[in-house]
This record gives structure tokens, sequence and C-alpha cells, in this order.
């Protein structure tokens, strides 16, 4: 029953990387593999991210350094225009590359591409976060060079990154150069580098824009010893930012450095004579500071000062720290699966790439790629909100705060653009980075209302996880008034018969059916959106009346709101076929024609690269089933016989071109009791990007699927649904693993979960305990006082 295009589990292409359950693996150079490679060994910590170009600067799917949010704005350009569309658009921009340390022996570039090399090995540790490389070059000459190479970037300093390179020769002596660099390729790329325009990456709109122009205007340079600086600014956004470095050389063999800069390029060299049984070890100190308002001046001397801190520490210091920061997020995060050790190893990439997108935030979002590549041009979607957010609830709570304080910050964007588009309260971007609407193509993105209900999901689900009720106070209330005053504004009351409240011309999360009525999944949020903030509004009216004043100073609340909010919320209409017993995805999906199954071959998907929108739009055919998410986040709304029946329906006809797929049909998949199909869509989350299923791997992470990857495991086979007031579970393991073993944090206590055939035992490890609803009853369970749930039947 699966979907038509969907390879069976056999069919996983296989990566090409050993077994290990703490680590991924390099064993070989590949440099047909390139883009793939650079994101799976990415590095990253929410704010810097590094993709895994080789320290030798040269061969390069894409180079790639990012910083969180920093961006530079242009002009859309419309061919025809209208009023309300986007006008500004924002692209994270590719920072200087501070990674570049050129290798040279005998006057000869090491070039990973035509090297002749003994050895090869690269490893990325999920425990430290650092990369490090091992390899034996055999020169033209003859000459055997080993060359050891680690990156980290901090967990626990978000400025820092830190590298080295250590260089021996093994038979002869050799003179060697050592051109470590900061490297702005906004104006010309490496002299080795293949530009990413002639990789055949163009035409897909999930990738990275690219410039014509100048981006960073240089600003500012600065050498002081073994210290270099580069500062640039936005030509159009004006932020700003400067990228510093501090070099520590160590060895007994007899060297000298020189140095240079200037507007794009600086550079520390080293040459030496290098002689067998005697290694030259450079250590590279990485430090990057942004602003939007803040002179490269100023930022100079932050950069100044992080790296004097980062220097005092030490290599040894800063991966000891980050190592901790880690060990902390493994404590809380760390799933363990027994009987399965790929699916161990993959499942740990997954997590660790969260990990990498939310550690160091600093309350900017999480984008769709991470800082691990520009995919998606580095915006901010509903991903975040409805994949990611569930997990940092549950396991980081401080982070999920930080990630819902950073939508309410865009609130007054939010407000000016509901405005824009004739609707009361607030309507977050479709995408974005500066909080203004960036999506250029309204049908698949402005139209995309639901985005409201998502960021108030995001709140709802780190209230029920956290119990912050200050927070509720404050900034939450505020984003629930102004998304429930949306919806009622946006919808109608028709009253033709019963009266129902209705919400037309919008888009669900299936953008192959865009501009419809009442779209299911929508009207099923928006209801869910409404309902929850008329009850946390009133509750907050009589809990803290001070704070409940504050909020109607701040939104003009009138009480009578919240008797309309739930008004509509009770006579929301939601799509409902008698006939066939299911949901409709909106009220004409059922009168479109089935799509060409049979005459659409595996090389024509996804299809919004081989078909034009008007195409998709008037077939039954779906990048992804937004009524089968609909019945995972808010299942207690449909039966289980409507599941089952909705399920079948709607997953032969999901293309999974959307890598938000996979995960949620195998949430709902085990829901419904379909084990075996569970698994197979688990497995495709697991390896979407181990495996480049999606075909788009080299543009970055797909961050929200690794989320969804921890859910699948979480609320798929442990079966753990969120009621408010309590948790419930209905596990179900998957048939061929022995057990499986997580925790999550709920009003400060922990909970581990262990399942096994059998069901799962839950025990409160610290807290006062955690109410767990089974069947009509609901059982604290506390300290020393485990409780069993039996296998869903």
């Amino acid at each position: 029953m699966a979907s038509n295009r969907l390879p069976p589990p056999s069919g996983l292409p296989p990566h090409r990387f050993p077994v290990d359950p703490w680590s991924l693996i390099e064993a070989e150079y590949d440099v047909t593999d390139l883009g793939r490679t650079e994101t799976l060994f990415a590095l990253g910590n929410g704010y810097l991210g590094l993709r895994a170009n080789p320290e030798e600067g040269r061969d390069a799917h894409s180079h790639g350094s990012y910083i969180n949010g920093f961006h530079e704005t242009w002009r859309i350009s419309h061919a025809e225009t209208a009023f309300g569309f986007a006008e500004v658009g924002q692209t994270i921009v590719n920072v200087p590359d501070a990674k570049v340390m050129k290798l040279y022996v005998d006057d000869e570039p090491l070039l990973l591409d035509v090297a002749d090399l003994d050895h090869y090995e690269r490893t990325l540790d999920f425990r430290t976060g650092v990369l490090a490389r091992d390899l034996i070059w055999r020169t033209a000459a003859g000459k055997r060079v080993r060359v050891r190479s680690t990156r980290m970037v901090s967990m626990a300093e978000r400025h820092v990154a830190a590298m080295t390179v250590e260089l021996a020769v093994l038979d002869a002596s050799a003179p060697i150069v050592i051109s470590s660099q900061i490297l702005n390729r906004q104006d010309g790329e490496d002299e080795y580098h293949v530009p990413e325009a002639a990789l055949g990456e163009g035409g897909d709109p999930r990738g990275a824009s690219s410039f014509d122009r100048r981006v960073l205007e240089p600003t500012s340079q600065r050498i002081s010893g073994d210290r270099l600086m580069l500062g640039h600014t936005c030509s159009n956004s004006r932020m700003t930012i400067v990228c510093g470095v501090e070099h520590l050389a160590e060895t007994t063999a007899n060297y000298t450095v020189t140095t240079q800069i200037n507007d794009d390029q600086a550079k520390w060299v080293l040459n030496g004579l290098a002689e067998p049984g005697v290694p030259i070890r450079v250590t590279k100190y990485v430090t990057y500071h942004t602003s939007t308002g803040v002179p490269c001046a100023e930022l100079l001397d932050r950069a100044d000062r992080t790296l004097d801190r980062a220097s005092s520490a030490g290599i040894e210091g800063l991966t000891a720290r980050s190592s901790e920061a880690l060990a902390d997020f493994w404590e809380a995060s760390d799933i363990e699966i027994d009987g399965d050790e790929a699916a161990q190893q993959a499942l740990r990439w997954n997590l660790f790439q969260l990990a990498q997108a939310s550690l160091a935030t600093q309350e900017q979002g999480i984008a769709a790629k991470g800082v691990t590549g520009g995919g998606y041009d580095g915006h901010y979607f509903w991903d975040s909100e409805i994949y990611v957010l569930p997990f940092l609830a549950y396991t980081n709570p401080k982070a999920a705060r930080k990630l819902v304080r950073f939508r309410w910050r865009m609130l007054d964007a939010a407000r000016r653009r509901a405005e824009k588009l004739a609707e009361k309260g607030a309507l977050f971007p479709w995408r974005t980075i500066n909080g203004e609407e960036a999506s250029a193509y309204y049908a698949a993105g402005t139209a995309q209302y639901h985005i409201n209900a998502a960021v108030t999901f995001a709140l709802a689900r780190y209230l029920d996880a956290s119990g912050d009720v200050d927070f509720m106070a404050d900034e939450g209330a505020e984003l629930l008034v102004e998304t429930a005053r949306m919806w009622t504004d946006l919808g109608f009351y028709a009253r033709n018969g019963a009266e129902t409240f209705h919400i037309h011309r919008v888009t669900g999360p299936d953008e192959y059916t865009t501009v419809v009525n009442d779209n299911c999944y929508t009207n099923i949020m928006a209801r869910f959106n409404l309902r929850y903030a008329a009850r946390t509004v009133r509750f907050l009216a009589e809990w803290n009346p001070e704070a409940f004043a504050t909020i109607q100073r701040r939104t003009g609340l009138d009480l009578d709101e919240l008797d309309a909010w739930d008004a509509a919320a009770d006579a929301m209409f939601i799509p409902f076929d008698q006939e066939r017993e299911i949901h409709p995805q909106d009220t004409a999906f059922l009168d479109l024609e089935p799509w060409d199954w049979e005459g659409t071959s595996s090389e024509q998907y996804p299809l919004l690269l081989h078909f034009h929108p008007l195409v998709i739009y008037r077939h039954q055919v779906l990048k992804q089933a937004d009524v089968v998410l609909a019945m995972y986040l808010r299942r207690e709304h449909f039966s289980d016989e409507q599941k089952r029946r909705n399920f079948e329906f709607y997953d032969p006809i999901t293309t999974g071109d959307s890598s938000l797929s996979a995960c949620v049909q195998a949430i709902v998949a085990a829901d419904v009791g379909l084990d075996d199909l569970a698994l197979d869509y688990f497995k495709r989350a697991l390896y979407l990007d181990l495996c480049d299923l999606q075909g788009n791997s080299a543009d970055g992470v797909h961050v929200a699927s690794c989320g969804g990857v921890w859910a699948g495991i979480v609320h798929g086979f442990a079966g753990m649904v969120e009621h408010g007031d309590a948790i419930s579970f209905s596990p179900r393991l998957p048939s061929h693993w022995t057990a499986a073993r997580f925790s999550i944090q709920r009003h400060s206590s922990i909970l581990d979960v262990t399942l096994d055939r059998n069901g799962c035992e839950l025990r409160v490890t610290r807290g006062l305990g955690v109410p767990v609803r089974q069947g009509n009853d609901t059982v604290v369970v506390t300290p020393g006082s485990p409780h069993w749930i039996p296998a869903k039947a």
C-alpha cells in the first residue's frame, strides 16, 4: 500500500560508511560524492556552520561557511506584480572562509582528487563534535607524508571554531609550506575550484540562490603577530561581520612565518624544512562576530577578546568544554536501539544534526538546512515549529523557549504582514530570515496560513512540556491573541443550512494542491489555535489579572473576542465524505483527475522539477499528505477507523517528494497498526540524507526530517501523546529490534522509557513525577515506582 514512487526497503541505496555507533567514518576519498559528504560531515553549533570542505580549500561541490541569520537583501523582481506580493528577498551569505590551510611539499600542493594516497580516513565523532582526518600522501617525488588534521565548532563558545594540521615526512626531508588563510570567495574562486554552476545544480528551487554582484564590501583589516582579521559589510542589508584567526606553530624544525592581508584575503604562511620524525603542527583558532548595526571596528575588538580566550584555553580546553556540552545533550537526547547497529548509527547522526542546529542559536531561528548549507536560502519555515521544537521541548526546554521567543520577536512584522493582506492580528511569513515575507510564489508560500497554527502548536508543546507559566503570561499570550485574531478575520460563516465557519483560498502543507477552500489540515489546526488561545487567555485572566491587563494594553483585547474564537472553533467546517468515510484534503480534492502513475517514470520525480505547477495542481497527487499530518498532530479528533481509512486513501497517492513526508507517514502507520510499513517509512526518514534519498543533500541537512526521526521513535513506536494534563503511550516496537530506550523531560522531571516487544517501562529518575494516562485512568509515575504499559494490540 506504500506510495507509488518510493522504493521498497531493500531498494534504499547503501551509504558507503562503515557502521559505528558513535561516529561517521569515510574510509575512501570520493571526488564524485563531494556534495553529500560536505553536508554529512559538516560542523555547526546553531550559530556558526562549516561545510566539510577539505582543509586544502581545493576541490569542492560548494565551499561554505555560514552564520545563522547573516543575510543579504535584494529586490524581488516579479514579471507581473500585484498588491501585497513579497518585495524584498533575503539570502544567507557564504561568509569569509577560515577553513583553508593549504599544504605544499617540495612546492607540490596536496590535491586530494589527484593525490596518490596510501591511506585515507575521515571521522566525525558525535560525542566530541570533532572532525578528524588522517592520510598518507605519496608525493610525485616518491616521498611519503602523513597529514593529520582536526576541526571543531565549539558547542560551548558559539563564536569559536578551531582546527589543527600536523604534517610529518616519513622517509625523507623536504621543504614544506602551510598556508593558512581567511578567504572571501565573493569575487573569485580558488584556482582549483570548479564553479558550482558547472555541477548541474541549476533550476532546483530547493537550492541556494547566487548573487551576480559583490555582496560583502571590505571595511577593515588587521594584523597583529600571528593574528589576522577581515571585516566586511553586506551591501544592502548592512549587516557587519568580522572573521579573525590566531595561529600557534609547534615543532622543533626550523621555520619562518610571513603574513599578508588585503580586502578579501588574509594569509599566515609557514615555511620550513621537515625532517623524518619531526612533525610540524599548526593550531588555528577562529572566531566570527556579526551584527545588524554594530560597526566592524567594534566587532574587531570583540573578535580580539574571543581569540584571547580561545588561545588561552588551548585546543584541548576548547574541545573539553565542547565535549561537555555534547555530553549534556546526549544524556538528555540519546536514543538507544538494540538489534540494528546500522540504524543506531544513523539515528545518532540525525540527533547530532539537531544538536548542531540548536545548541547555540541564541534566539535565532533554525533554518531548513540549519547552518550546514545554503539550501532554501537559509530561510526559516514552519518546519522548526512542527518538527524540531517538540524534540527540544522534551529534551532541551531552554532551547525550545528561545525558538518560540524568536517568533515572538517577529510579531510586529507579522502584524504588518496581516495588515497588508487585509487581515487582523498577525500573519507570520512563510519563509523569512528577518521577519519579512520572502516567498515570491504566493500560491505555495504566503497562502500557507497554517504557519500561524504551527507557531501556536510550538508554543503549546513548549508550555505542556515545561510548565513555564511565566512565559505563557507574557510573550505566549500575546502570540495567542494575534494568531487567533487572524483566523476569525480570515474565515467566514456560511448560513446555507447549518451555520459553519469556513476558510477559503489557502494552501495546506501539501504544496501540490494550492489555494483551495477548506483545506482539512488548515481548518483542524485553526480550530486548535482558536480553542487553545481562548482557554489559555481565560486562564491568564483568572490566574494573573495584572499580566492579563498588560496583554490587553499591548493588544487591545476585548474579552468578547474570546467568545468569538470559541464560536468559530465550534462551527469550524471539517471536510468529510460520507460515502468514502474519509476526510477530503479540501472541498474539491476528490473531484480532481487521478495522477497517471504508470506513465510517470522514476526520473520524473520530484514532480516539481519536471511538471508545470498547473499540471500538478489539477491532479490527485500529493507532495506530502497533510490530512495524515493532521492525524498525527491532532489525533484525538479522529477515530481509529477514520485514521486507518484516511491513511489507506492518501498513502498510495503521496509521492514523498517532500522531505517532511516519510517521518509523518511512519508515525501514523504505526498508530494504525501497519507495523512493517511504519518501519519502512521510518528508514526512509532515517537515511534521508545519509543515502541522499531526496537528491539534494548537497544543499545541506534536512533538519526538520531529523526532528521527525526523533518523533518516529517517541511518538511513533513508543506512541507517546501529549494531552496537556498528562501523557500517554501505546508502544509497538519494530519486530527485528529487541529494545529501545530514550528519556524525556516534563515539568522538570526526567522520565526514562524502555521499550521491548511486550510493551514499555516508565521510570522517573529525577523530579516529583510525571502524570501518565492509561485508558480512563491517570497515574503519576514517581521515583522508585516504575510503571508498565503493555504493547498495543
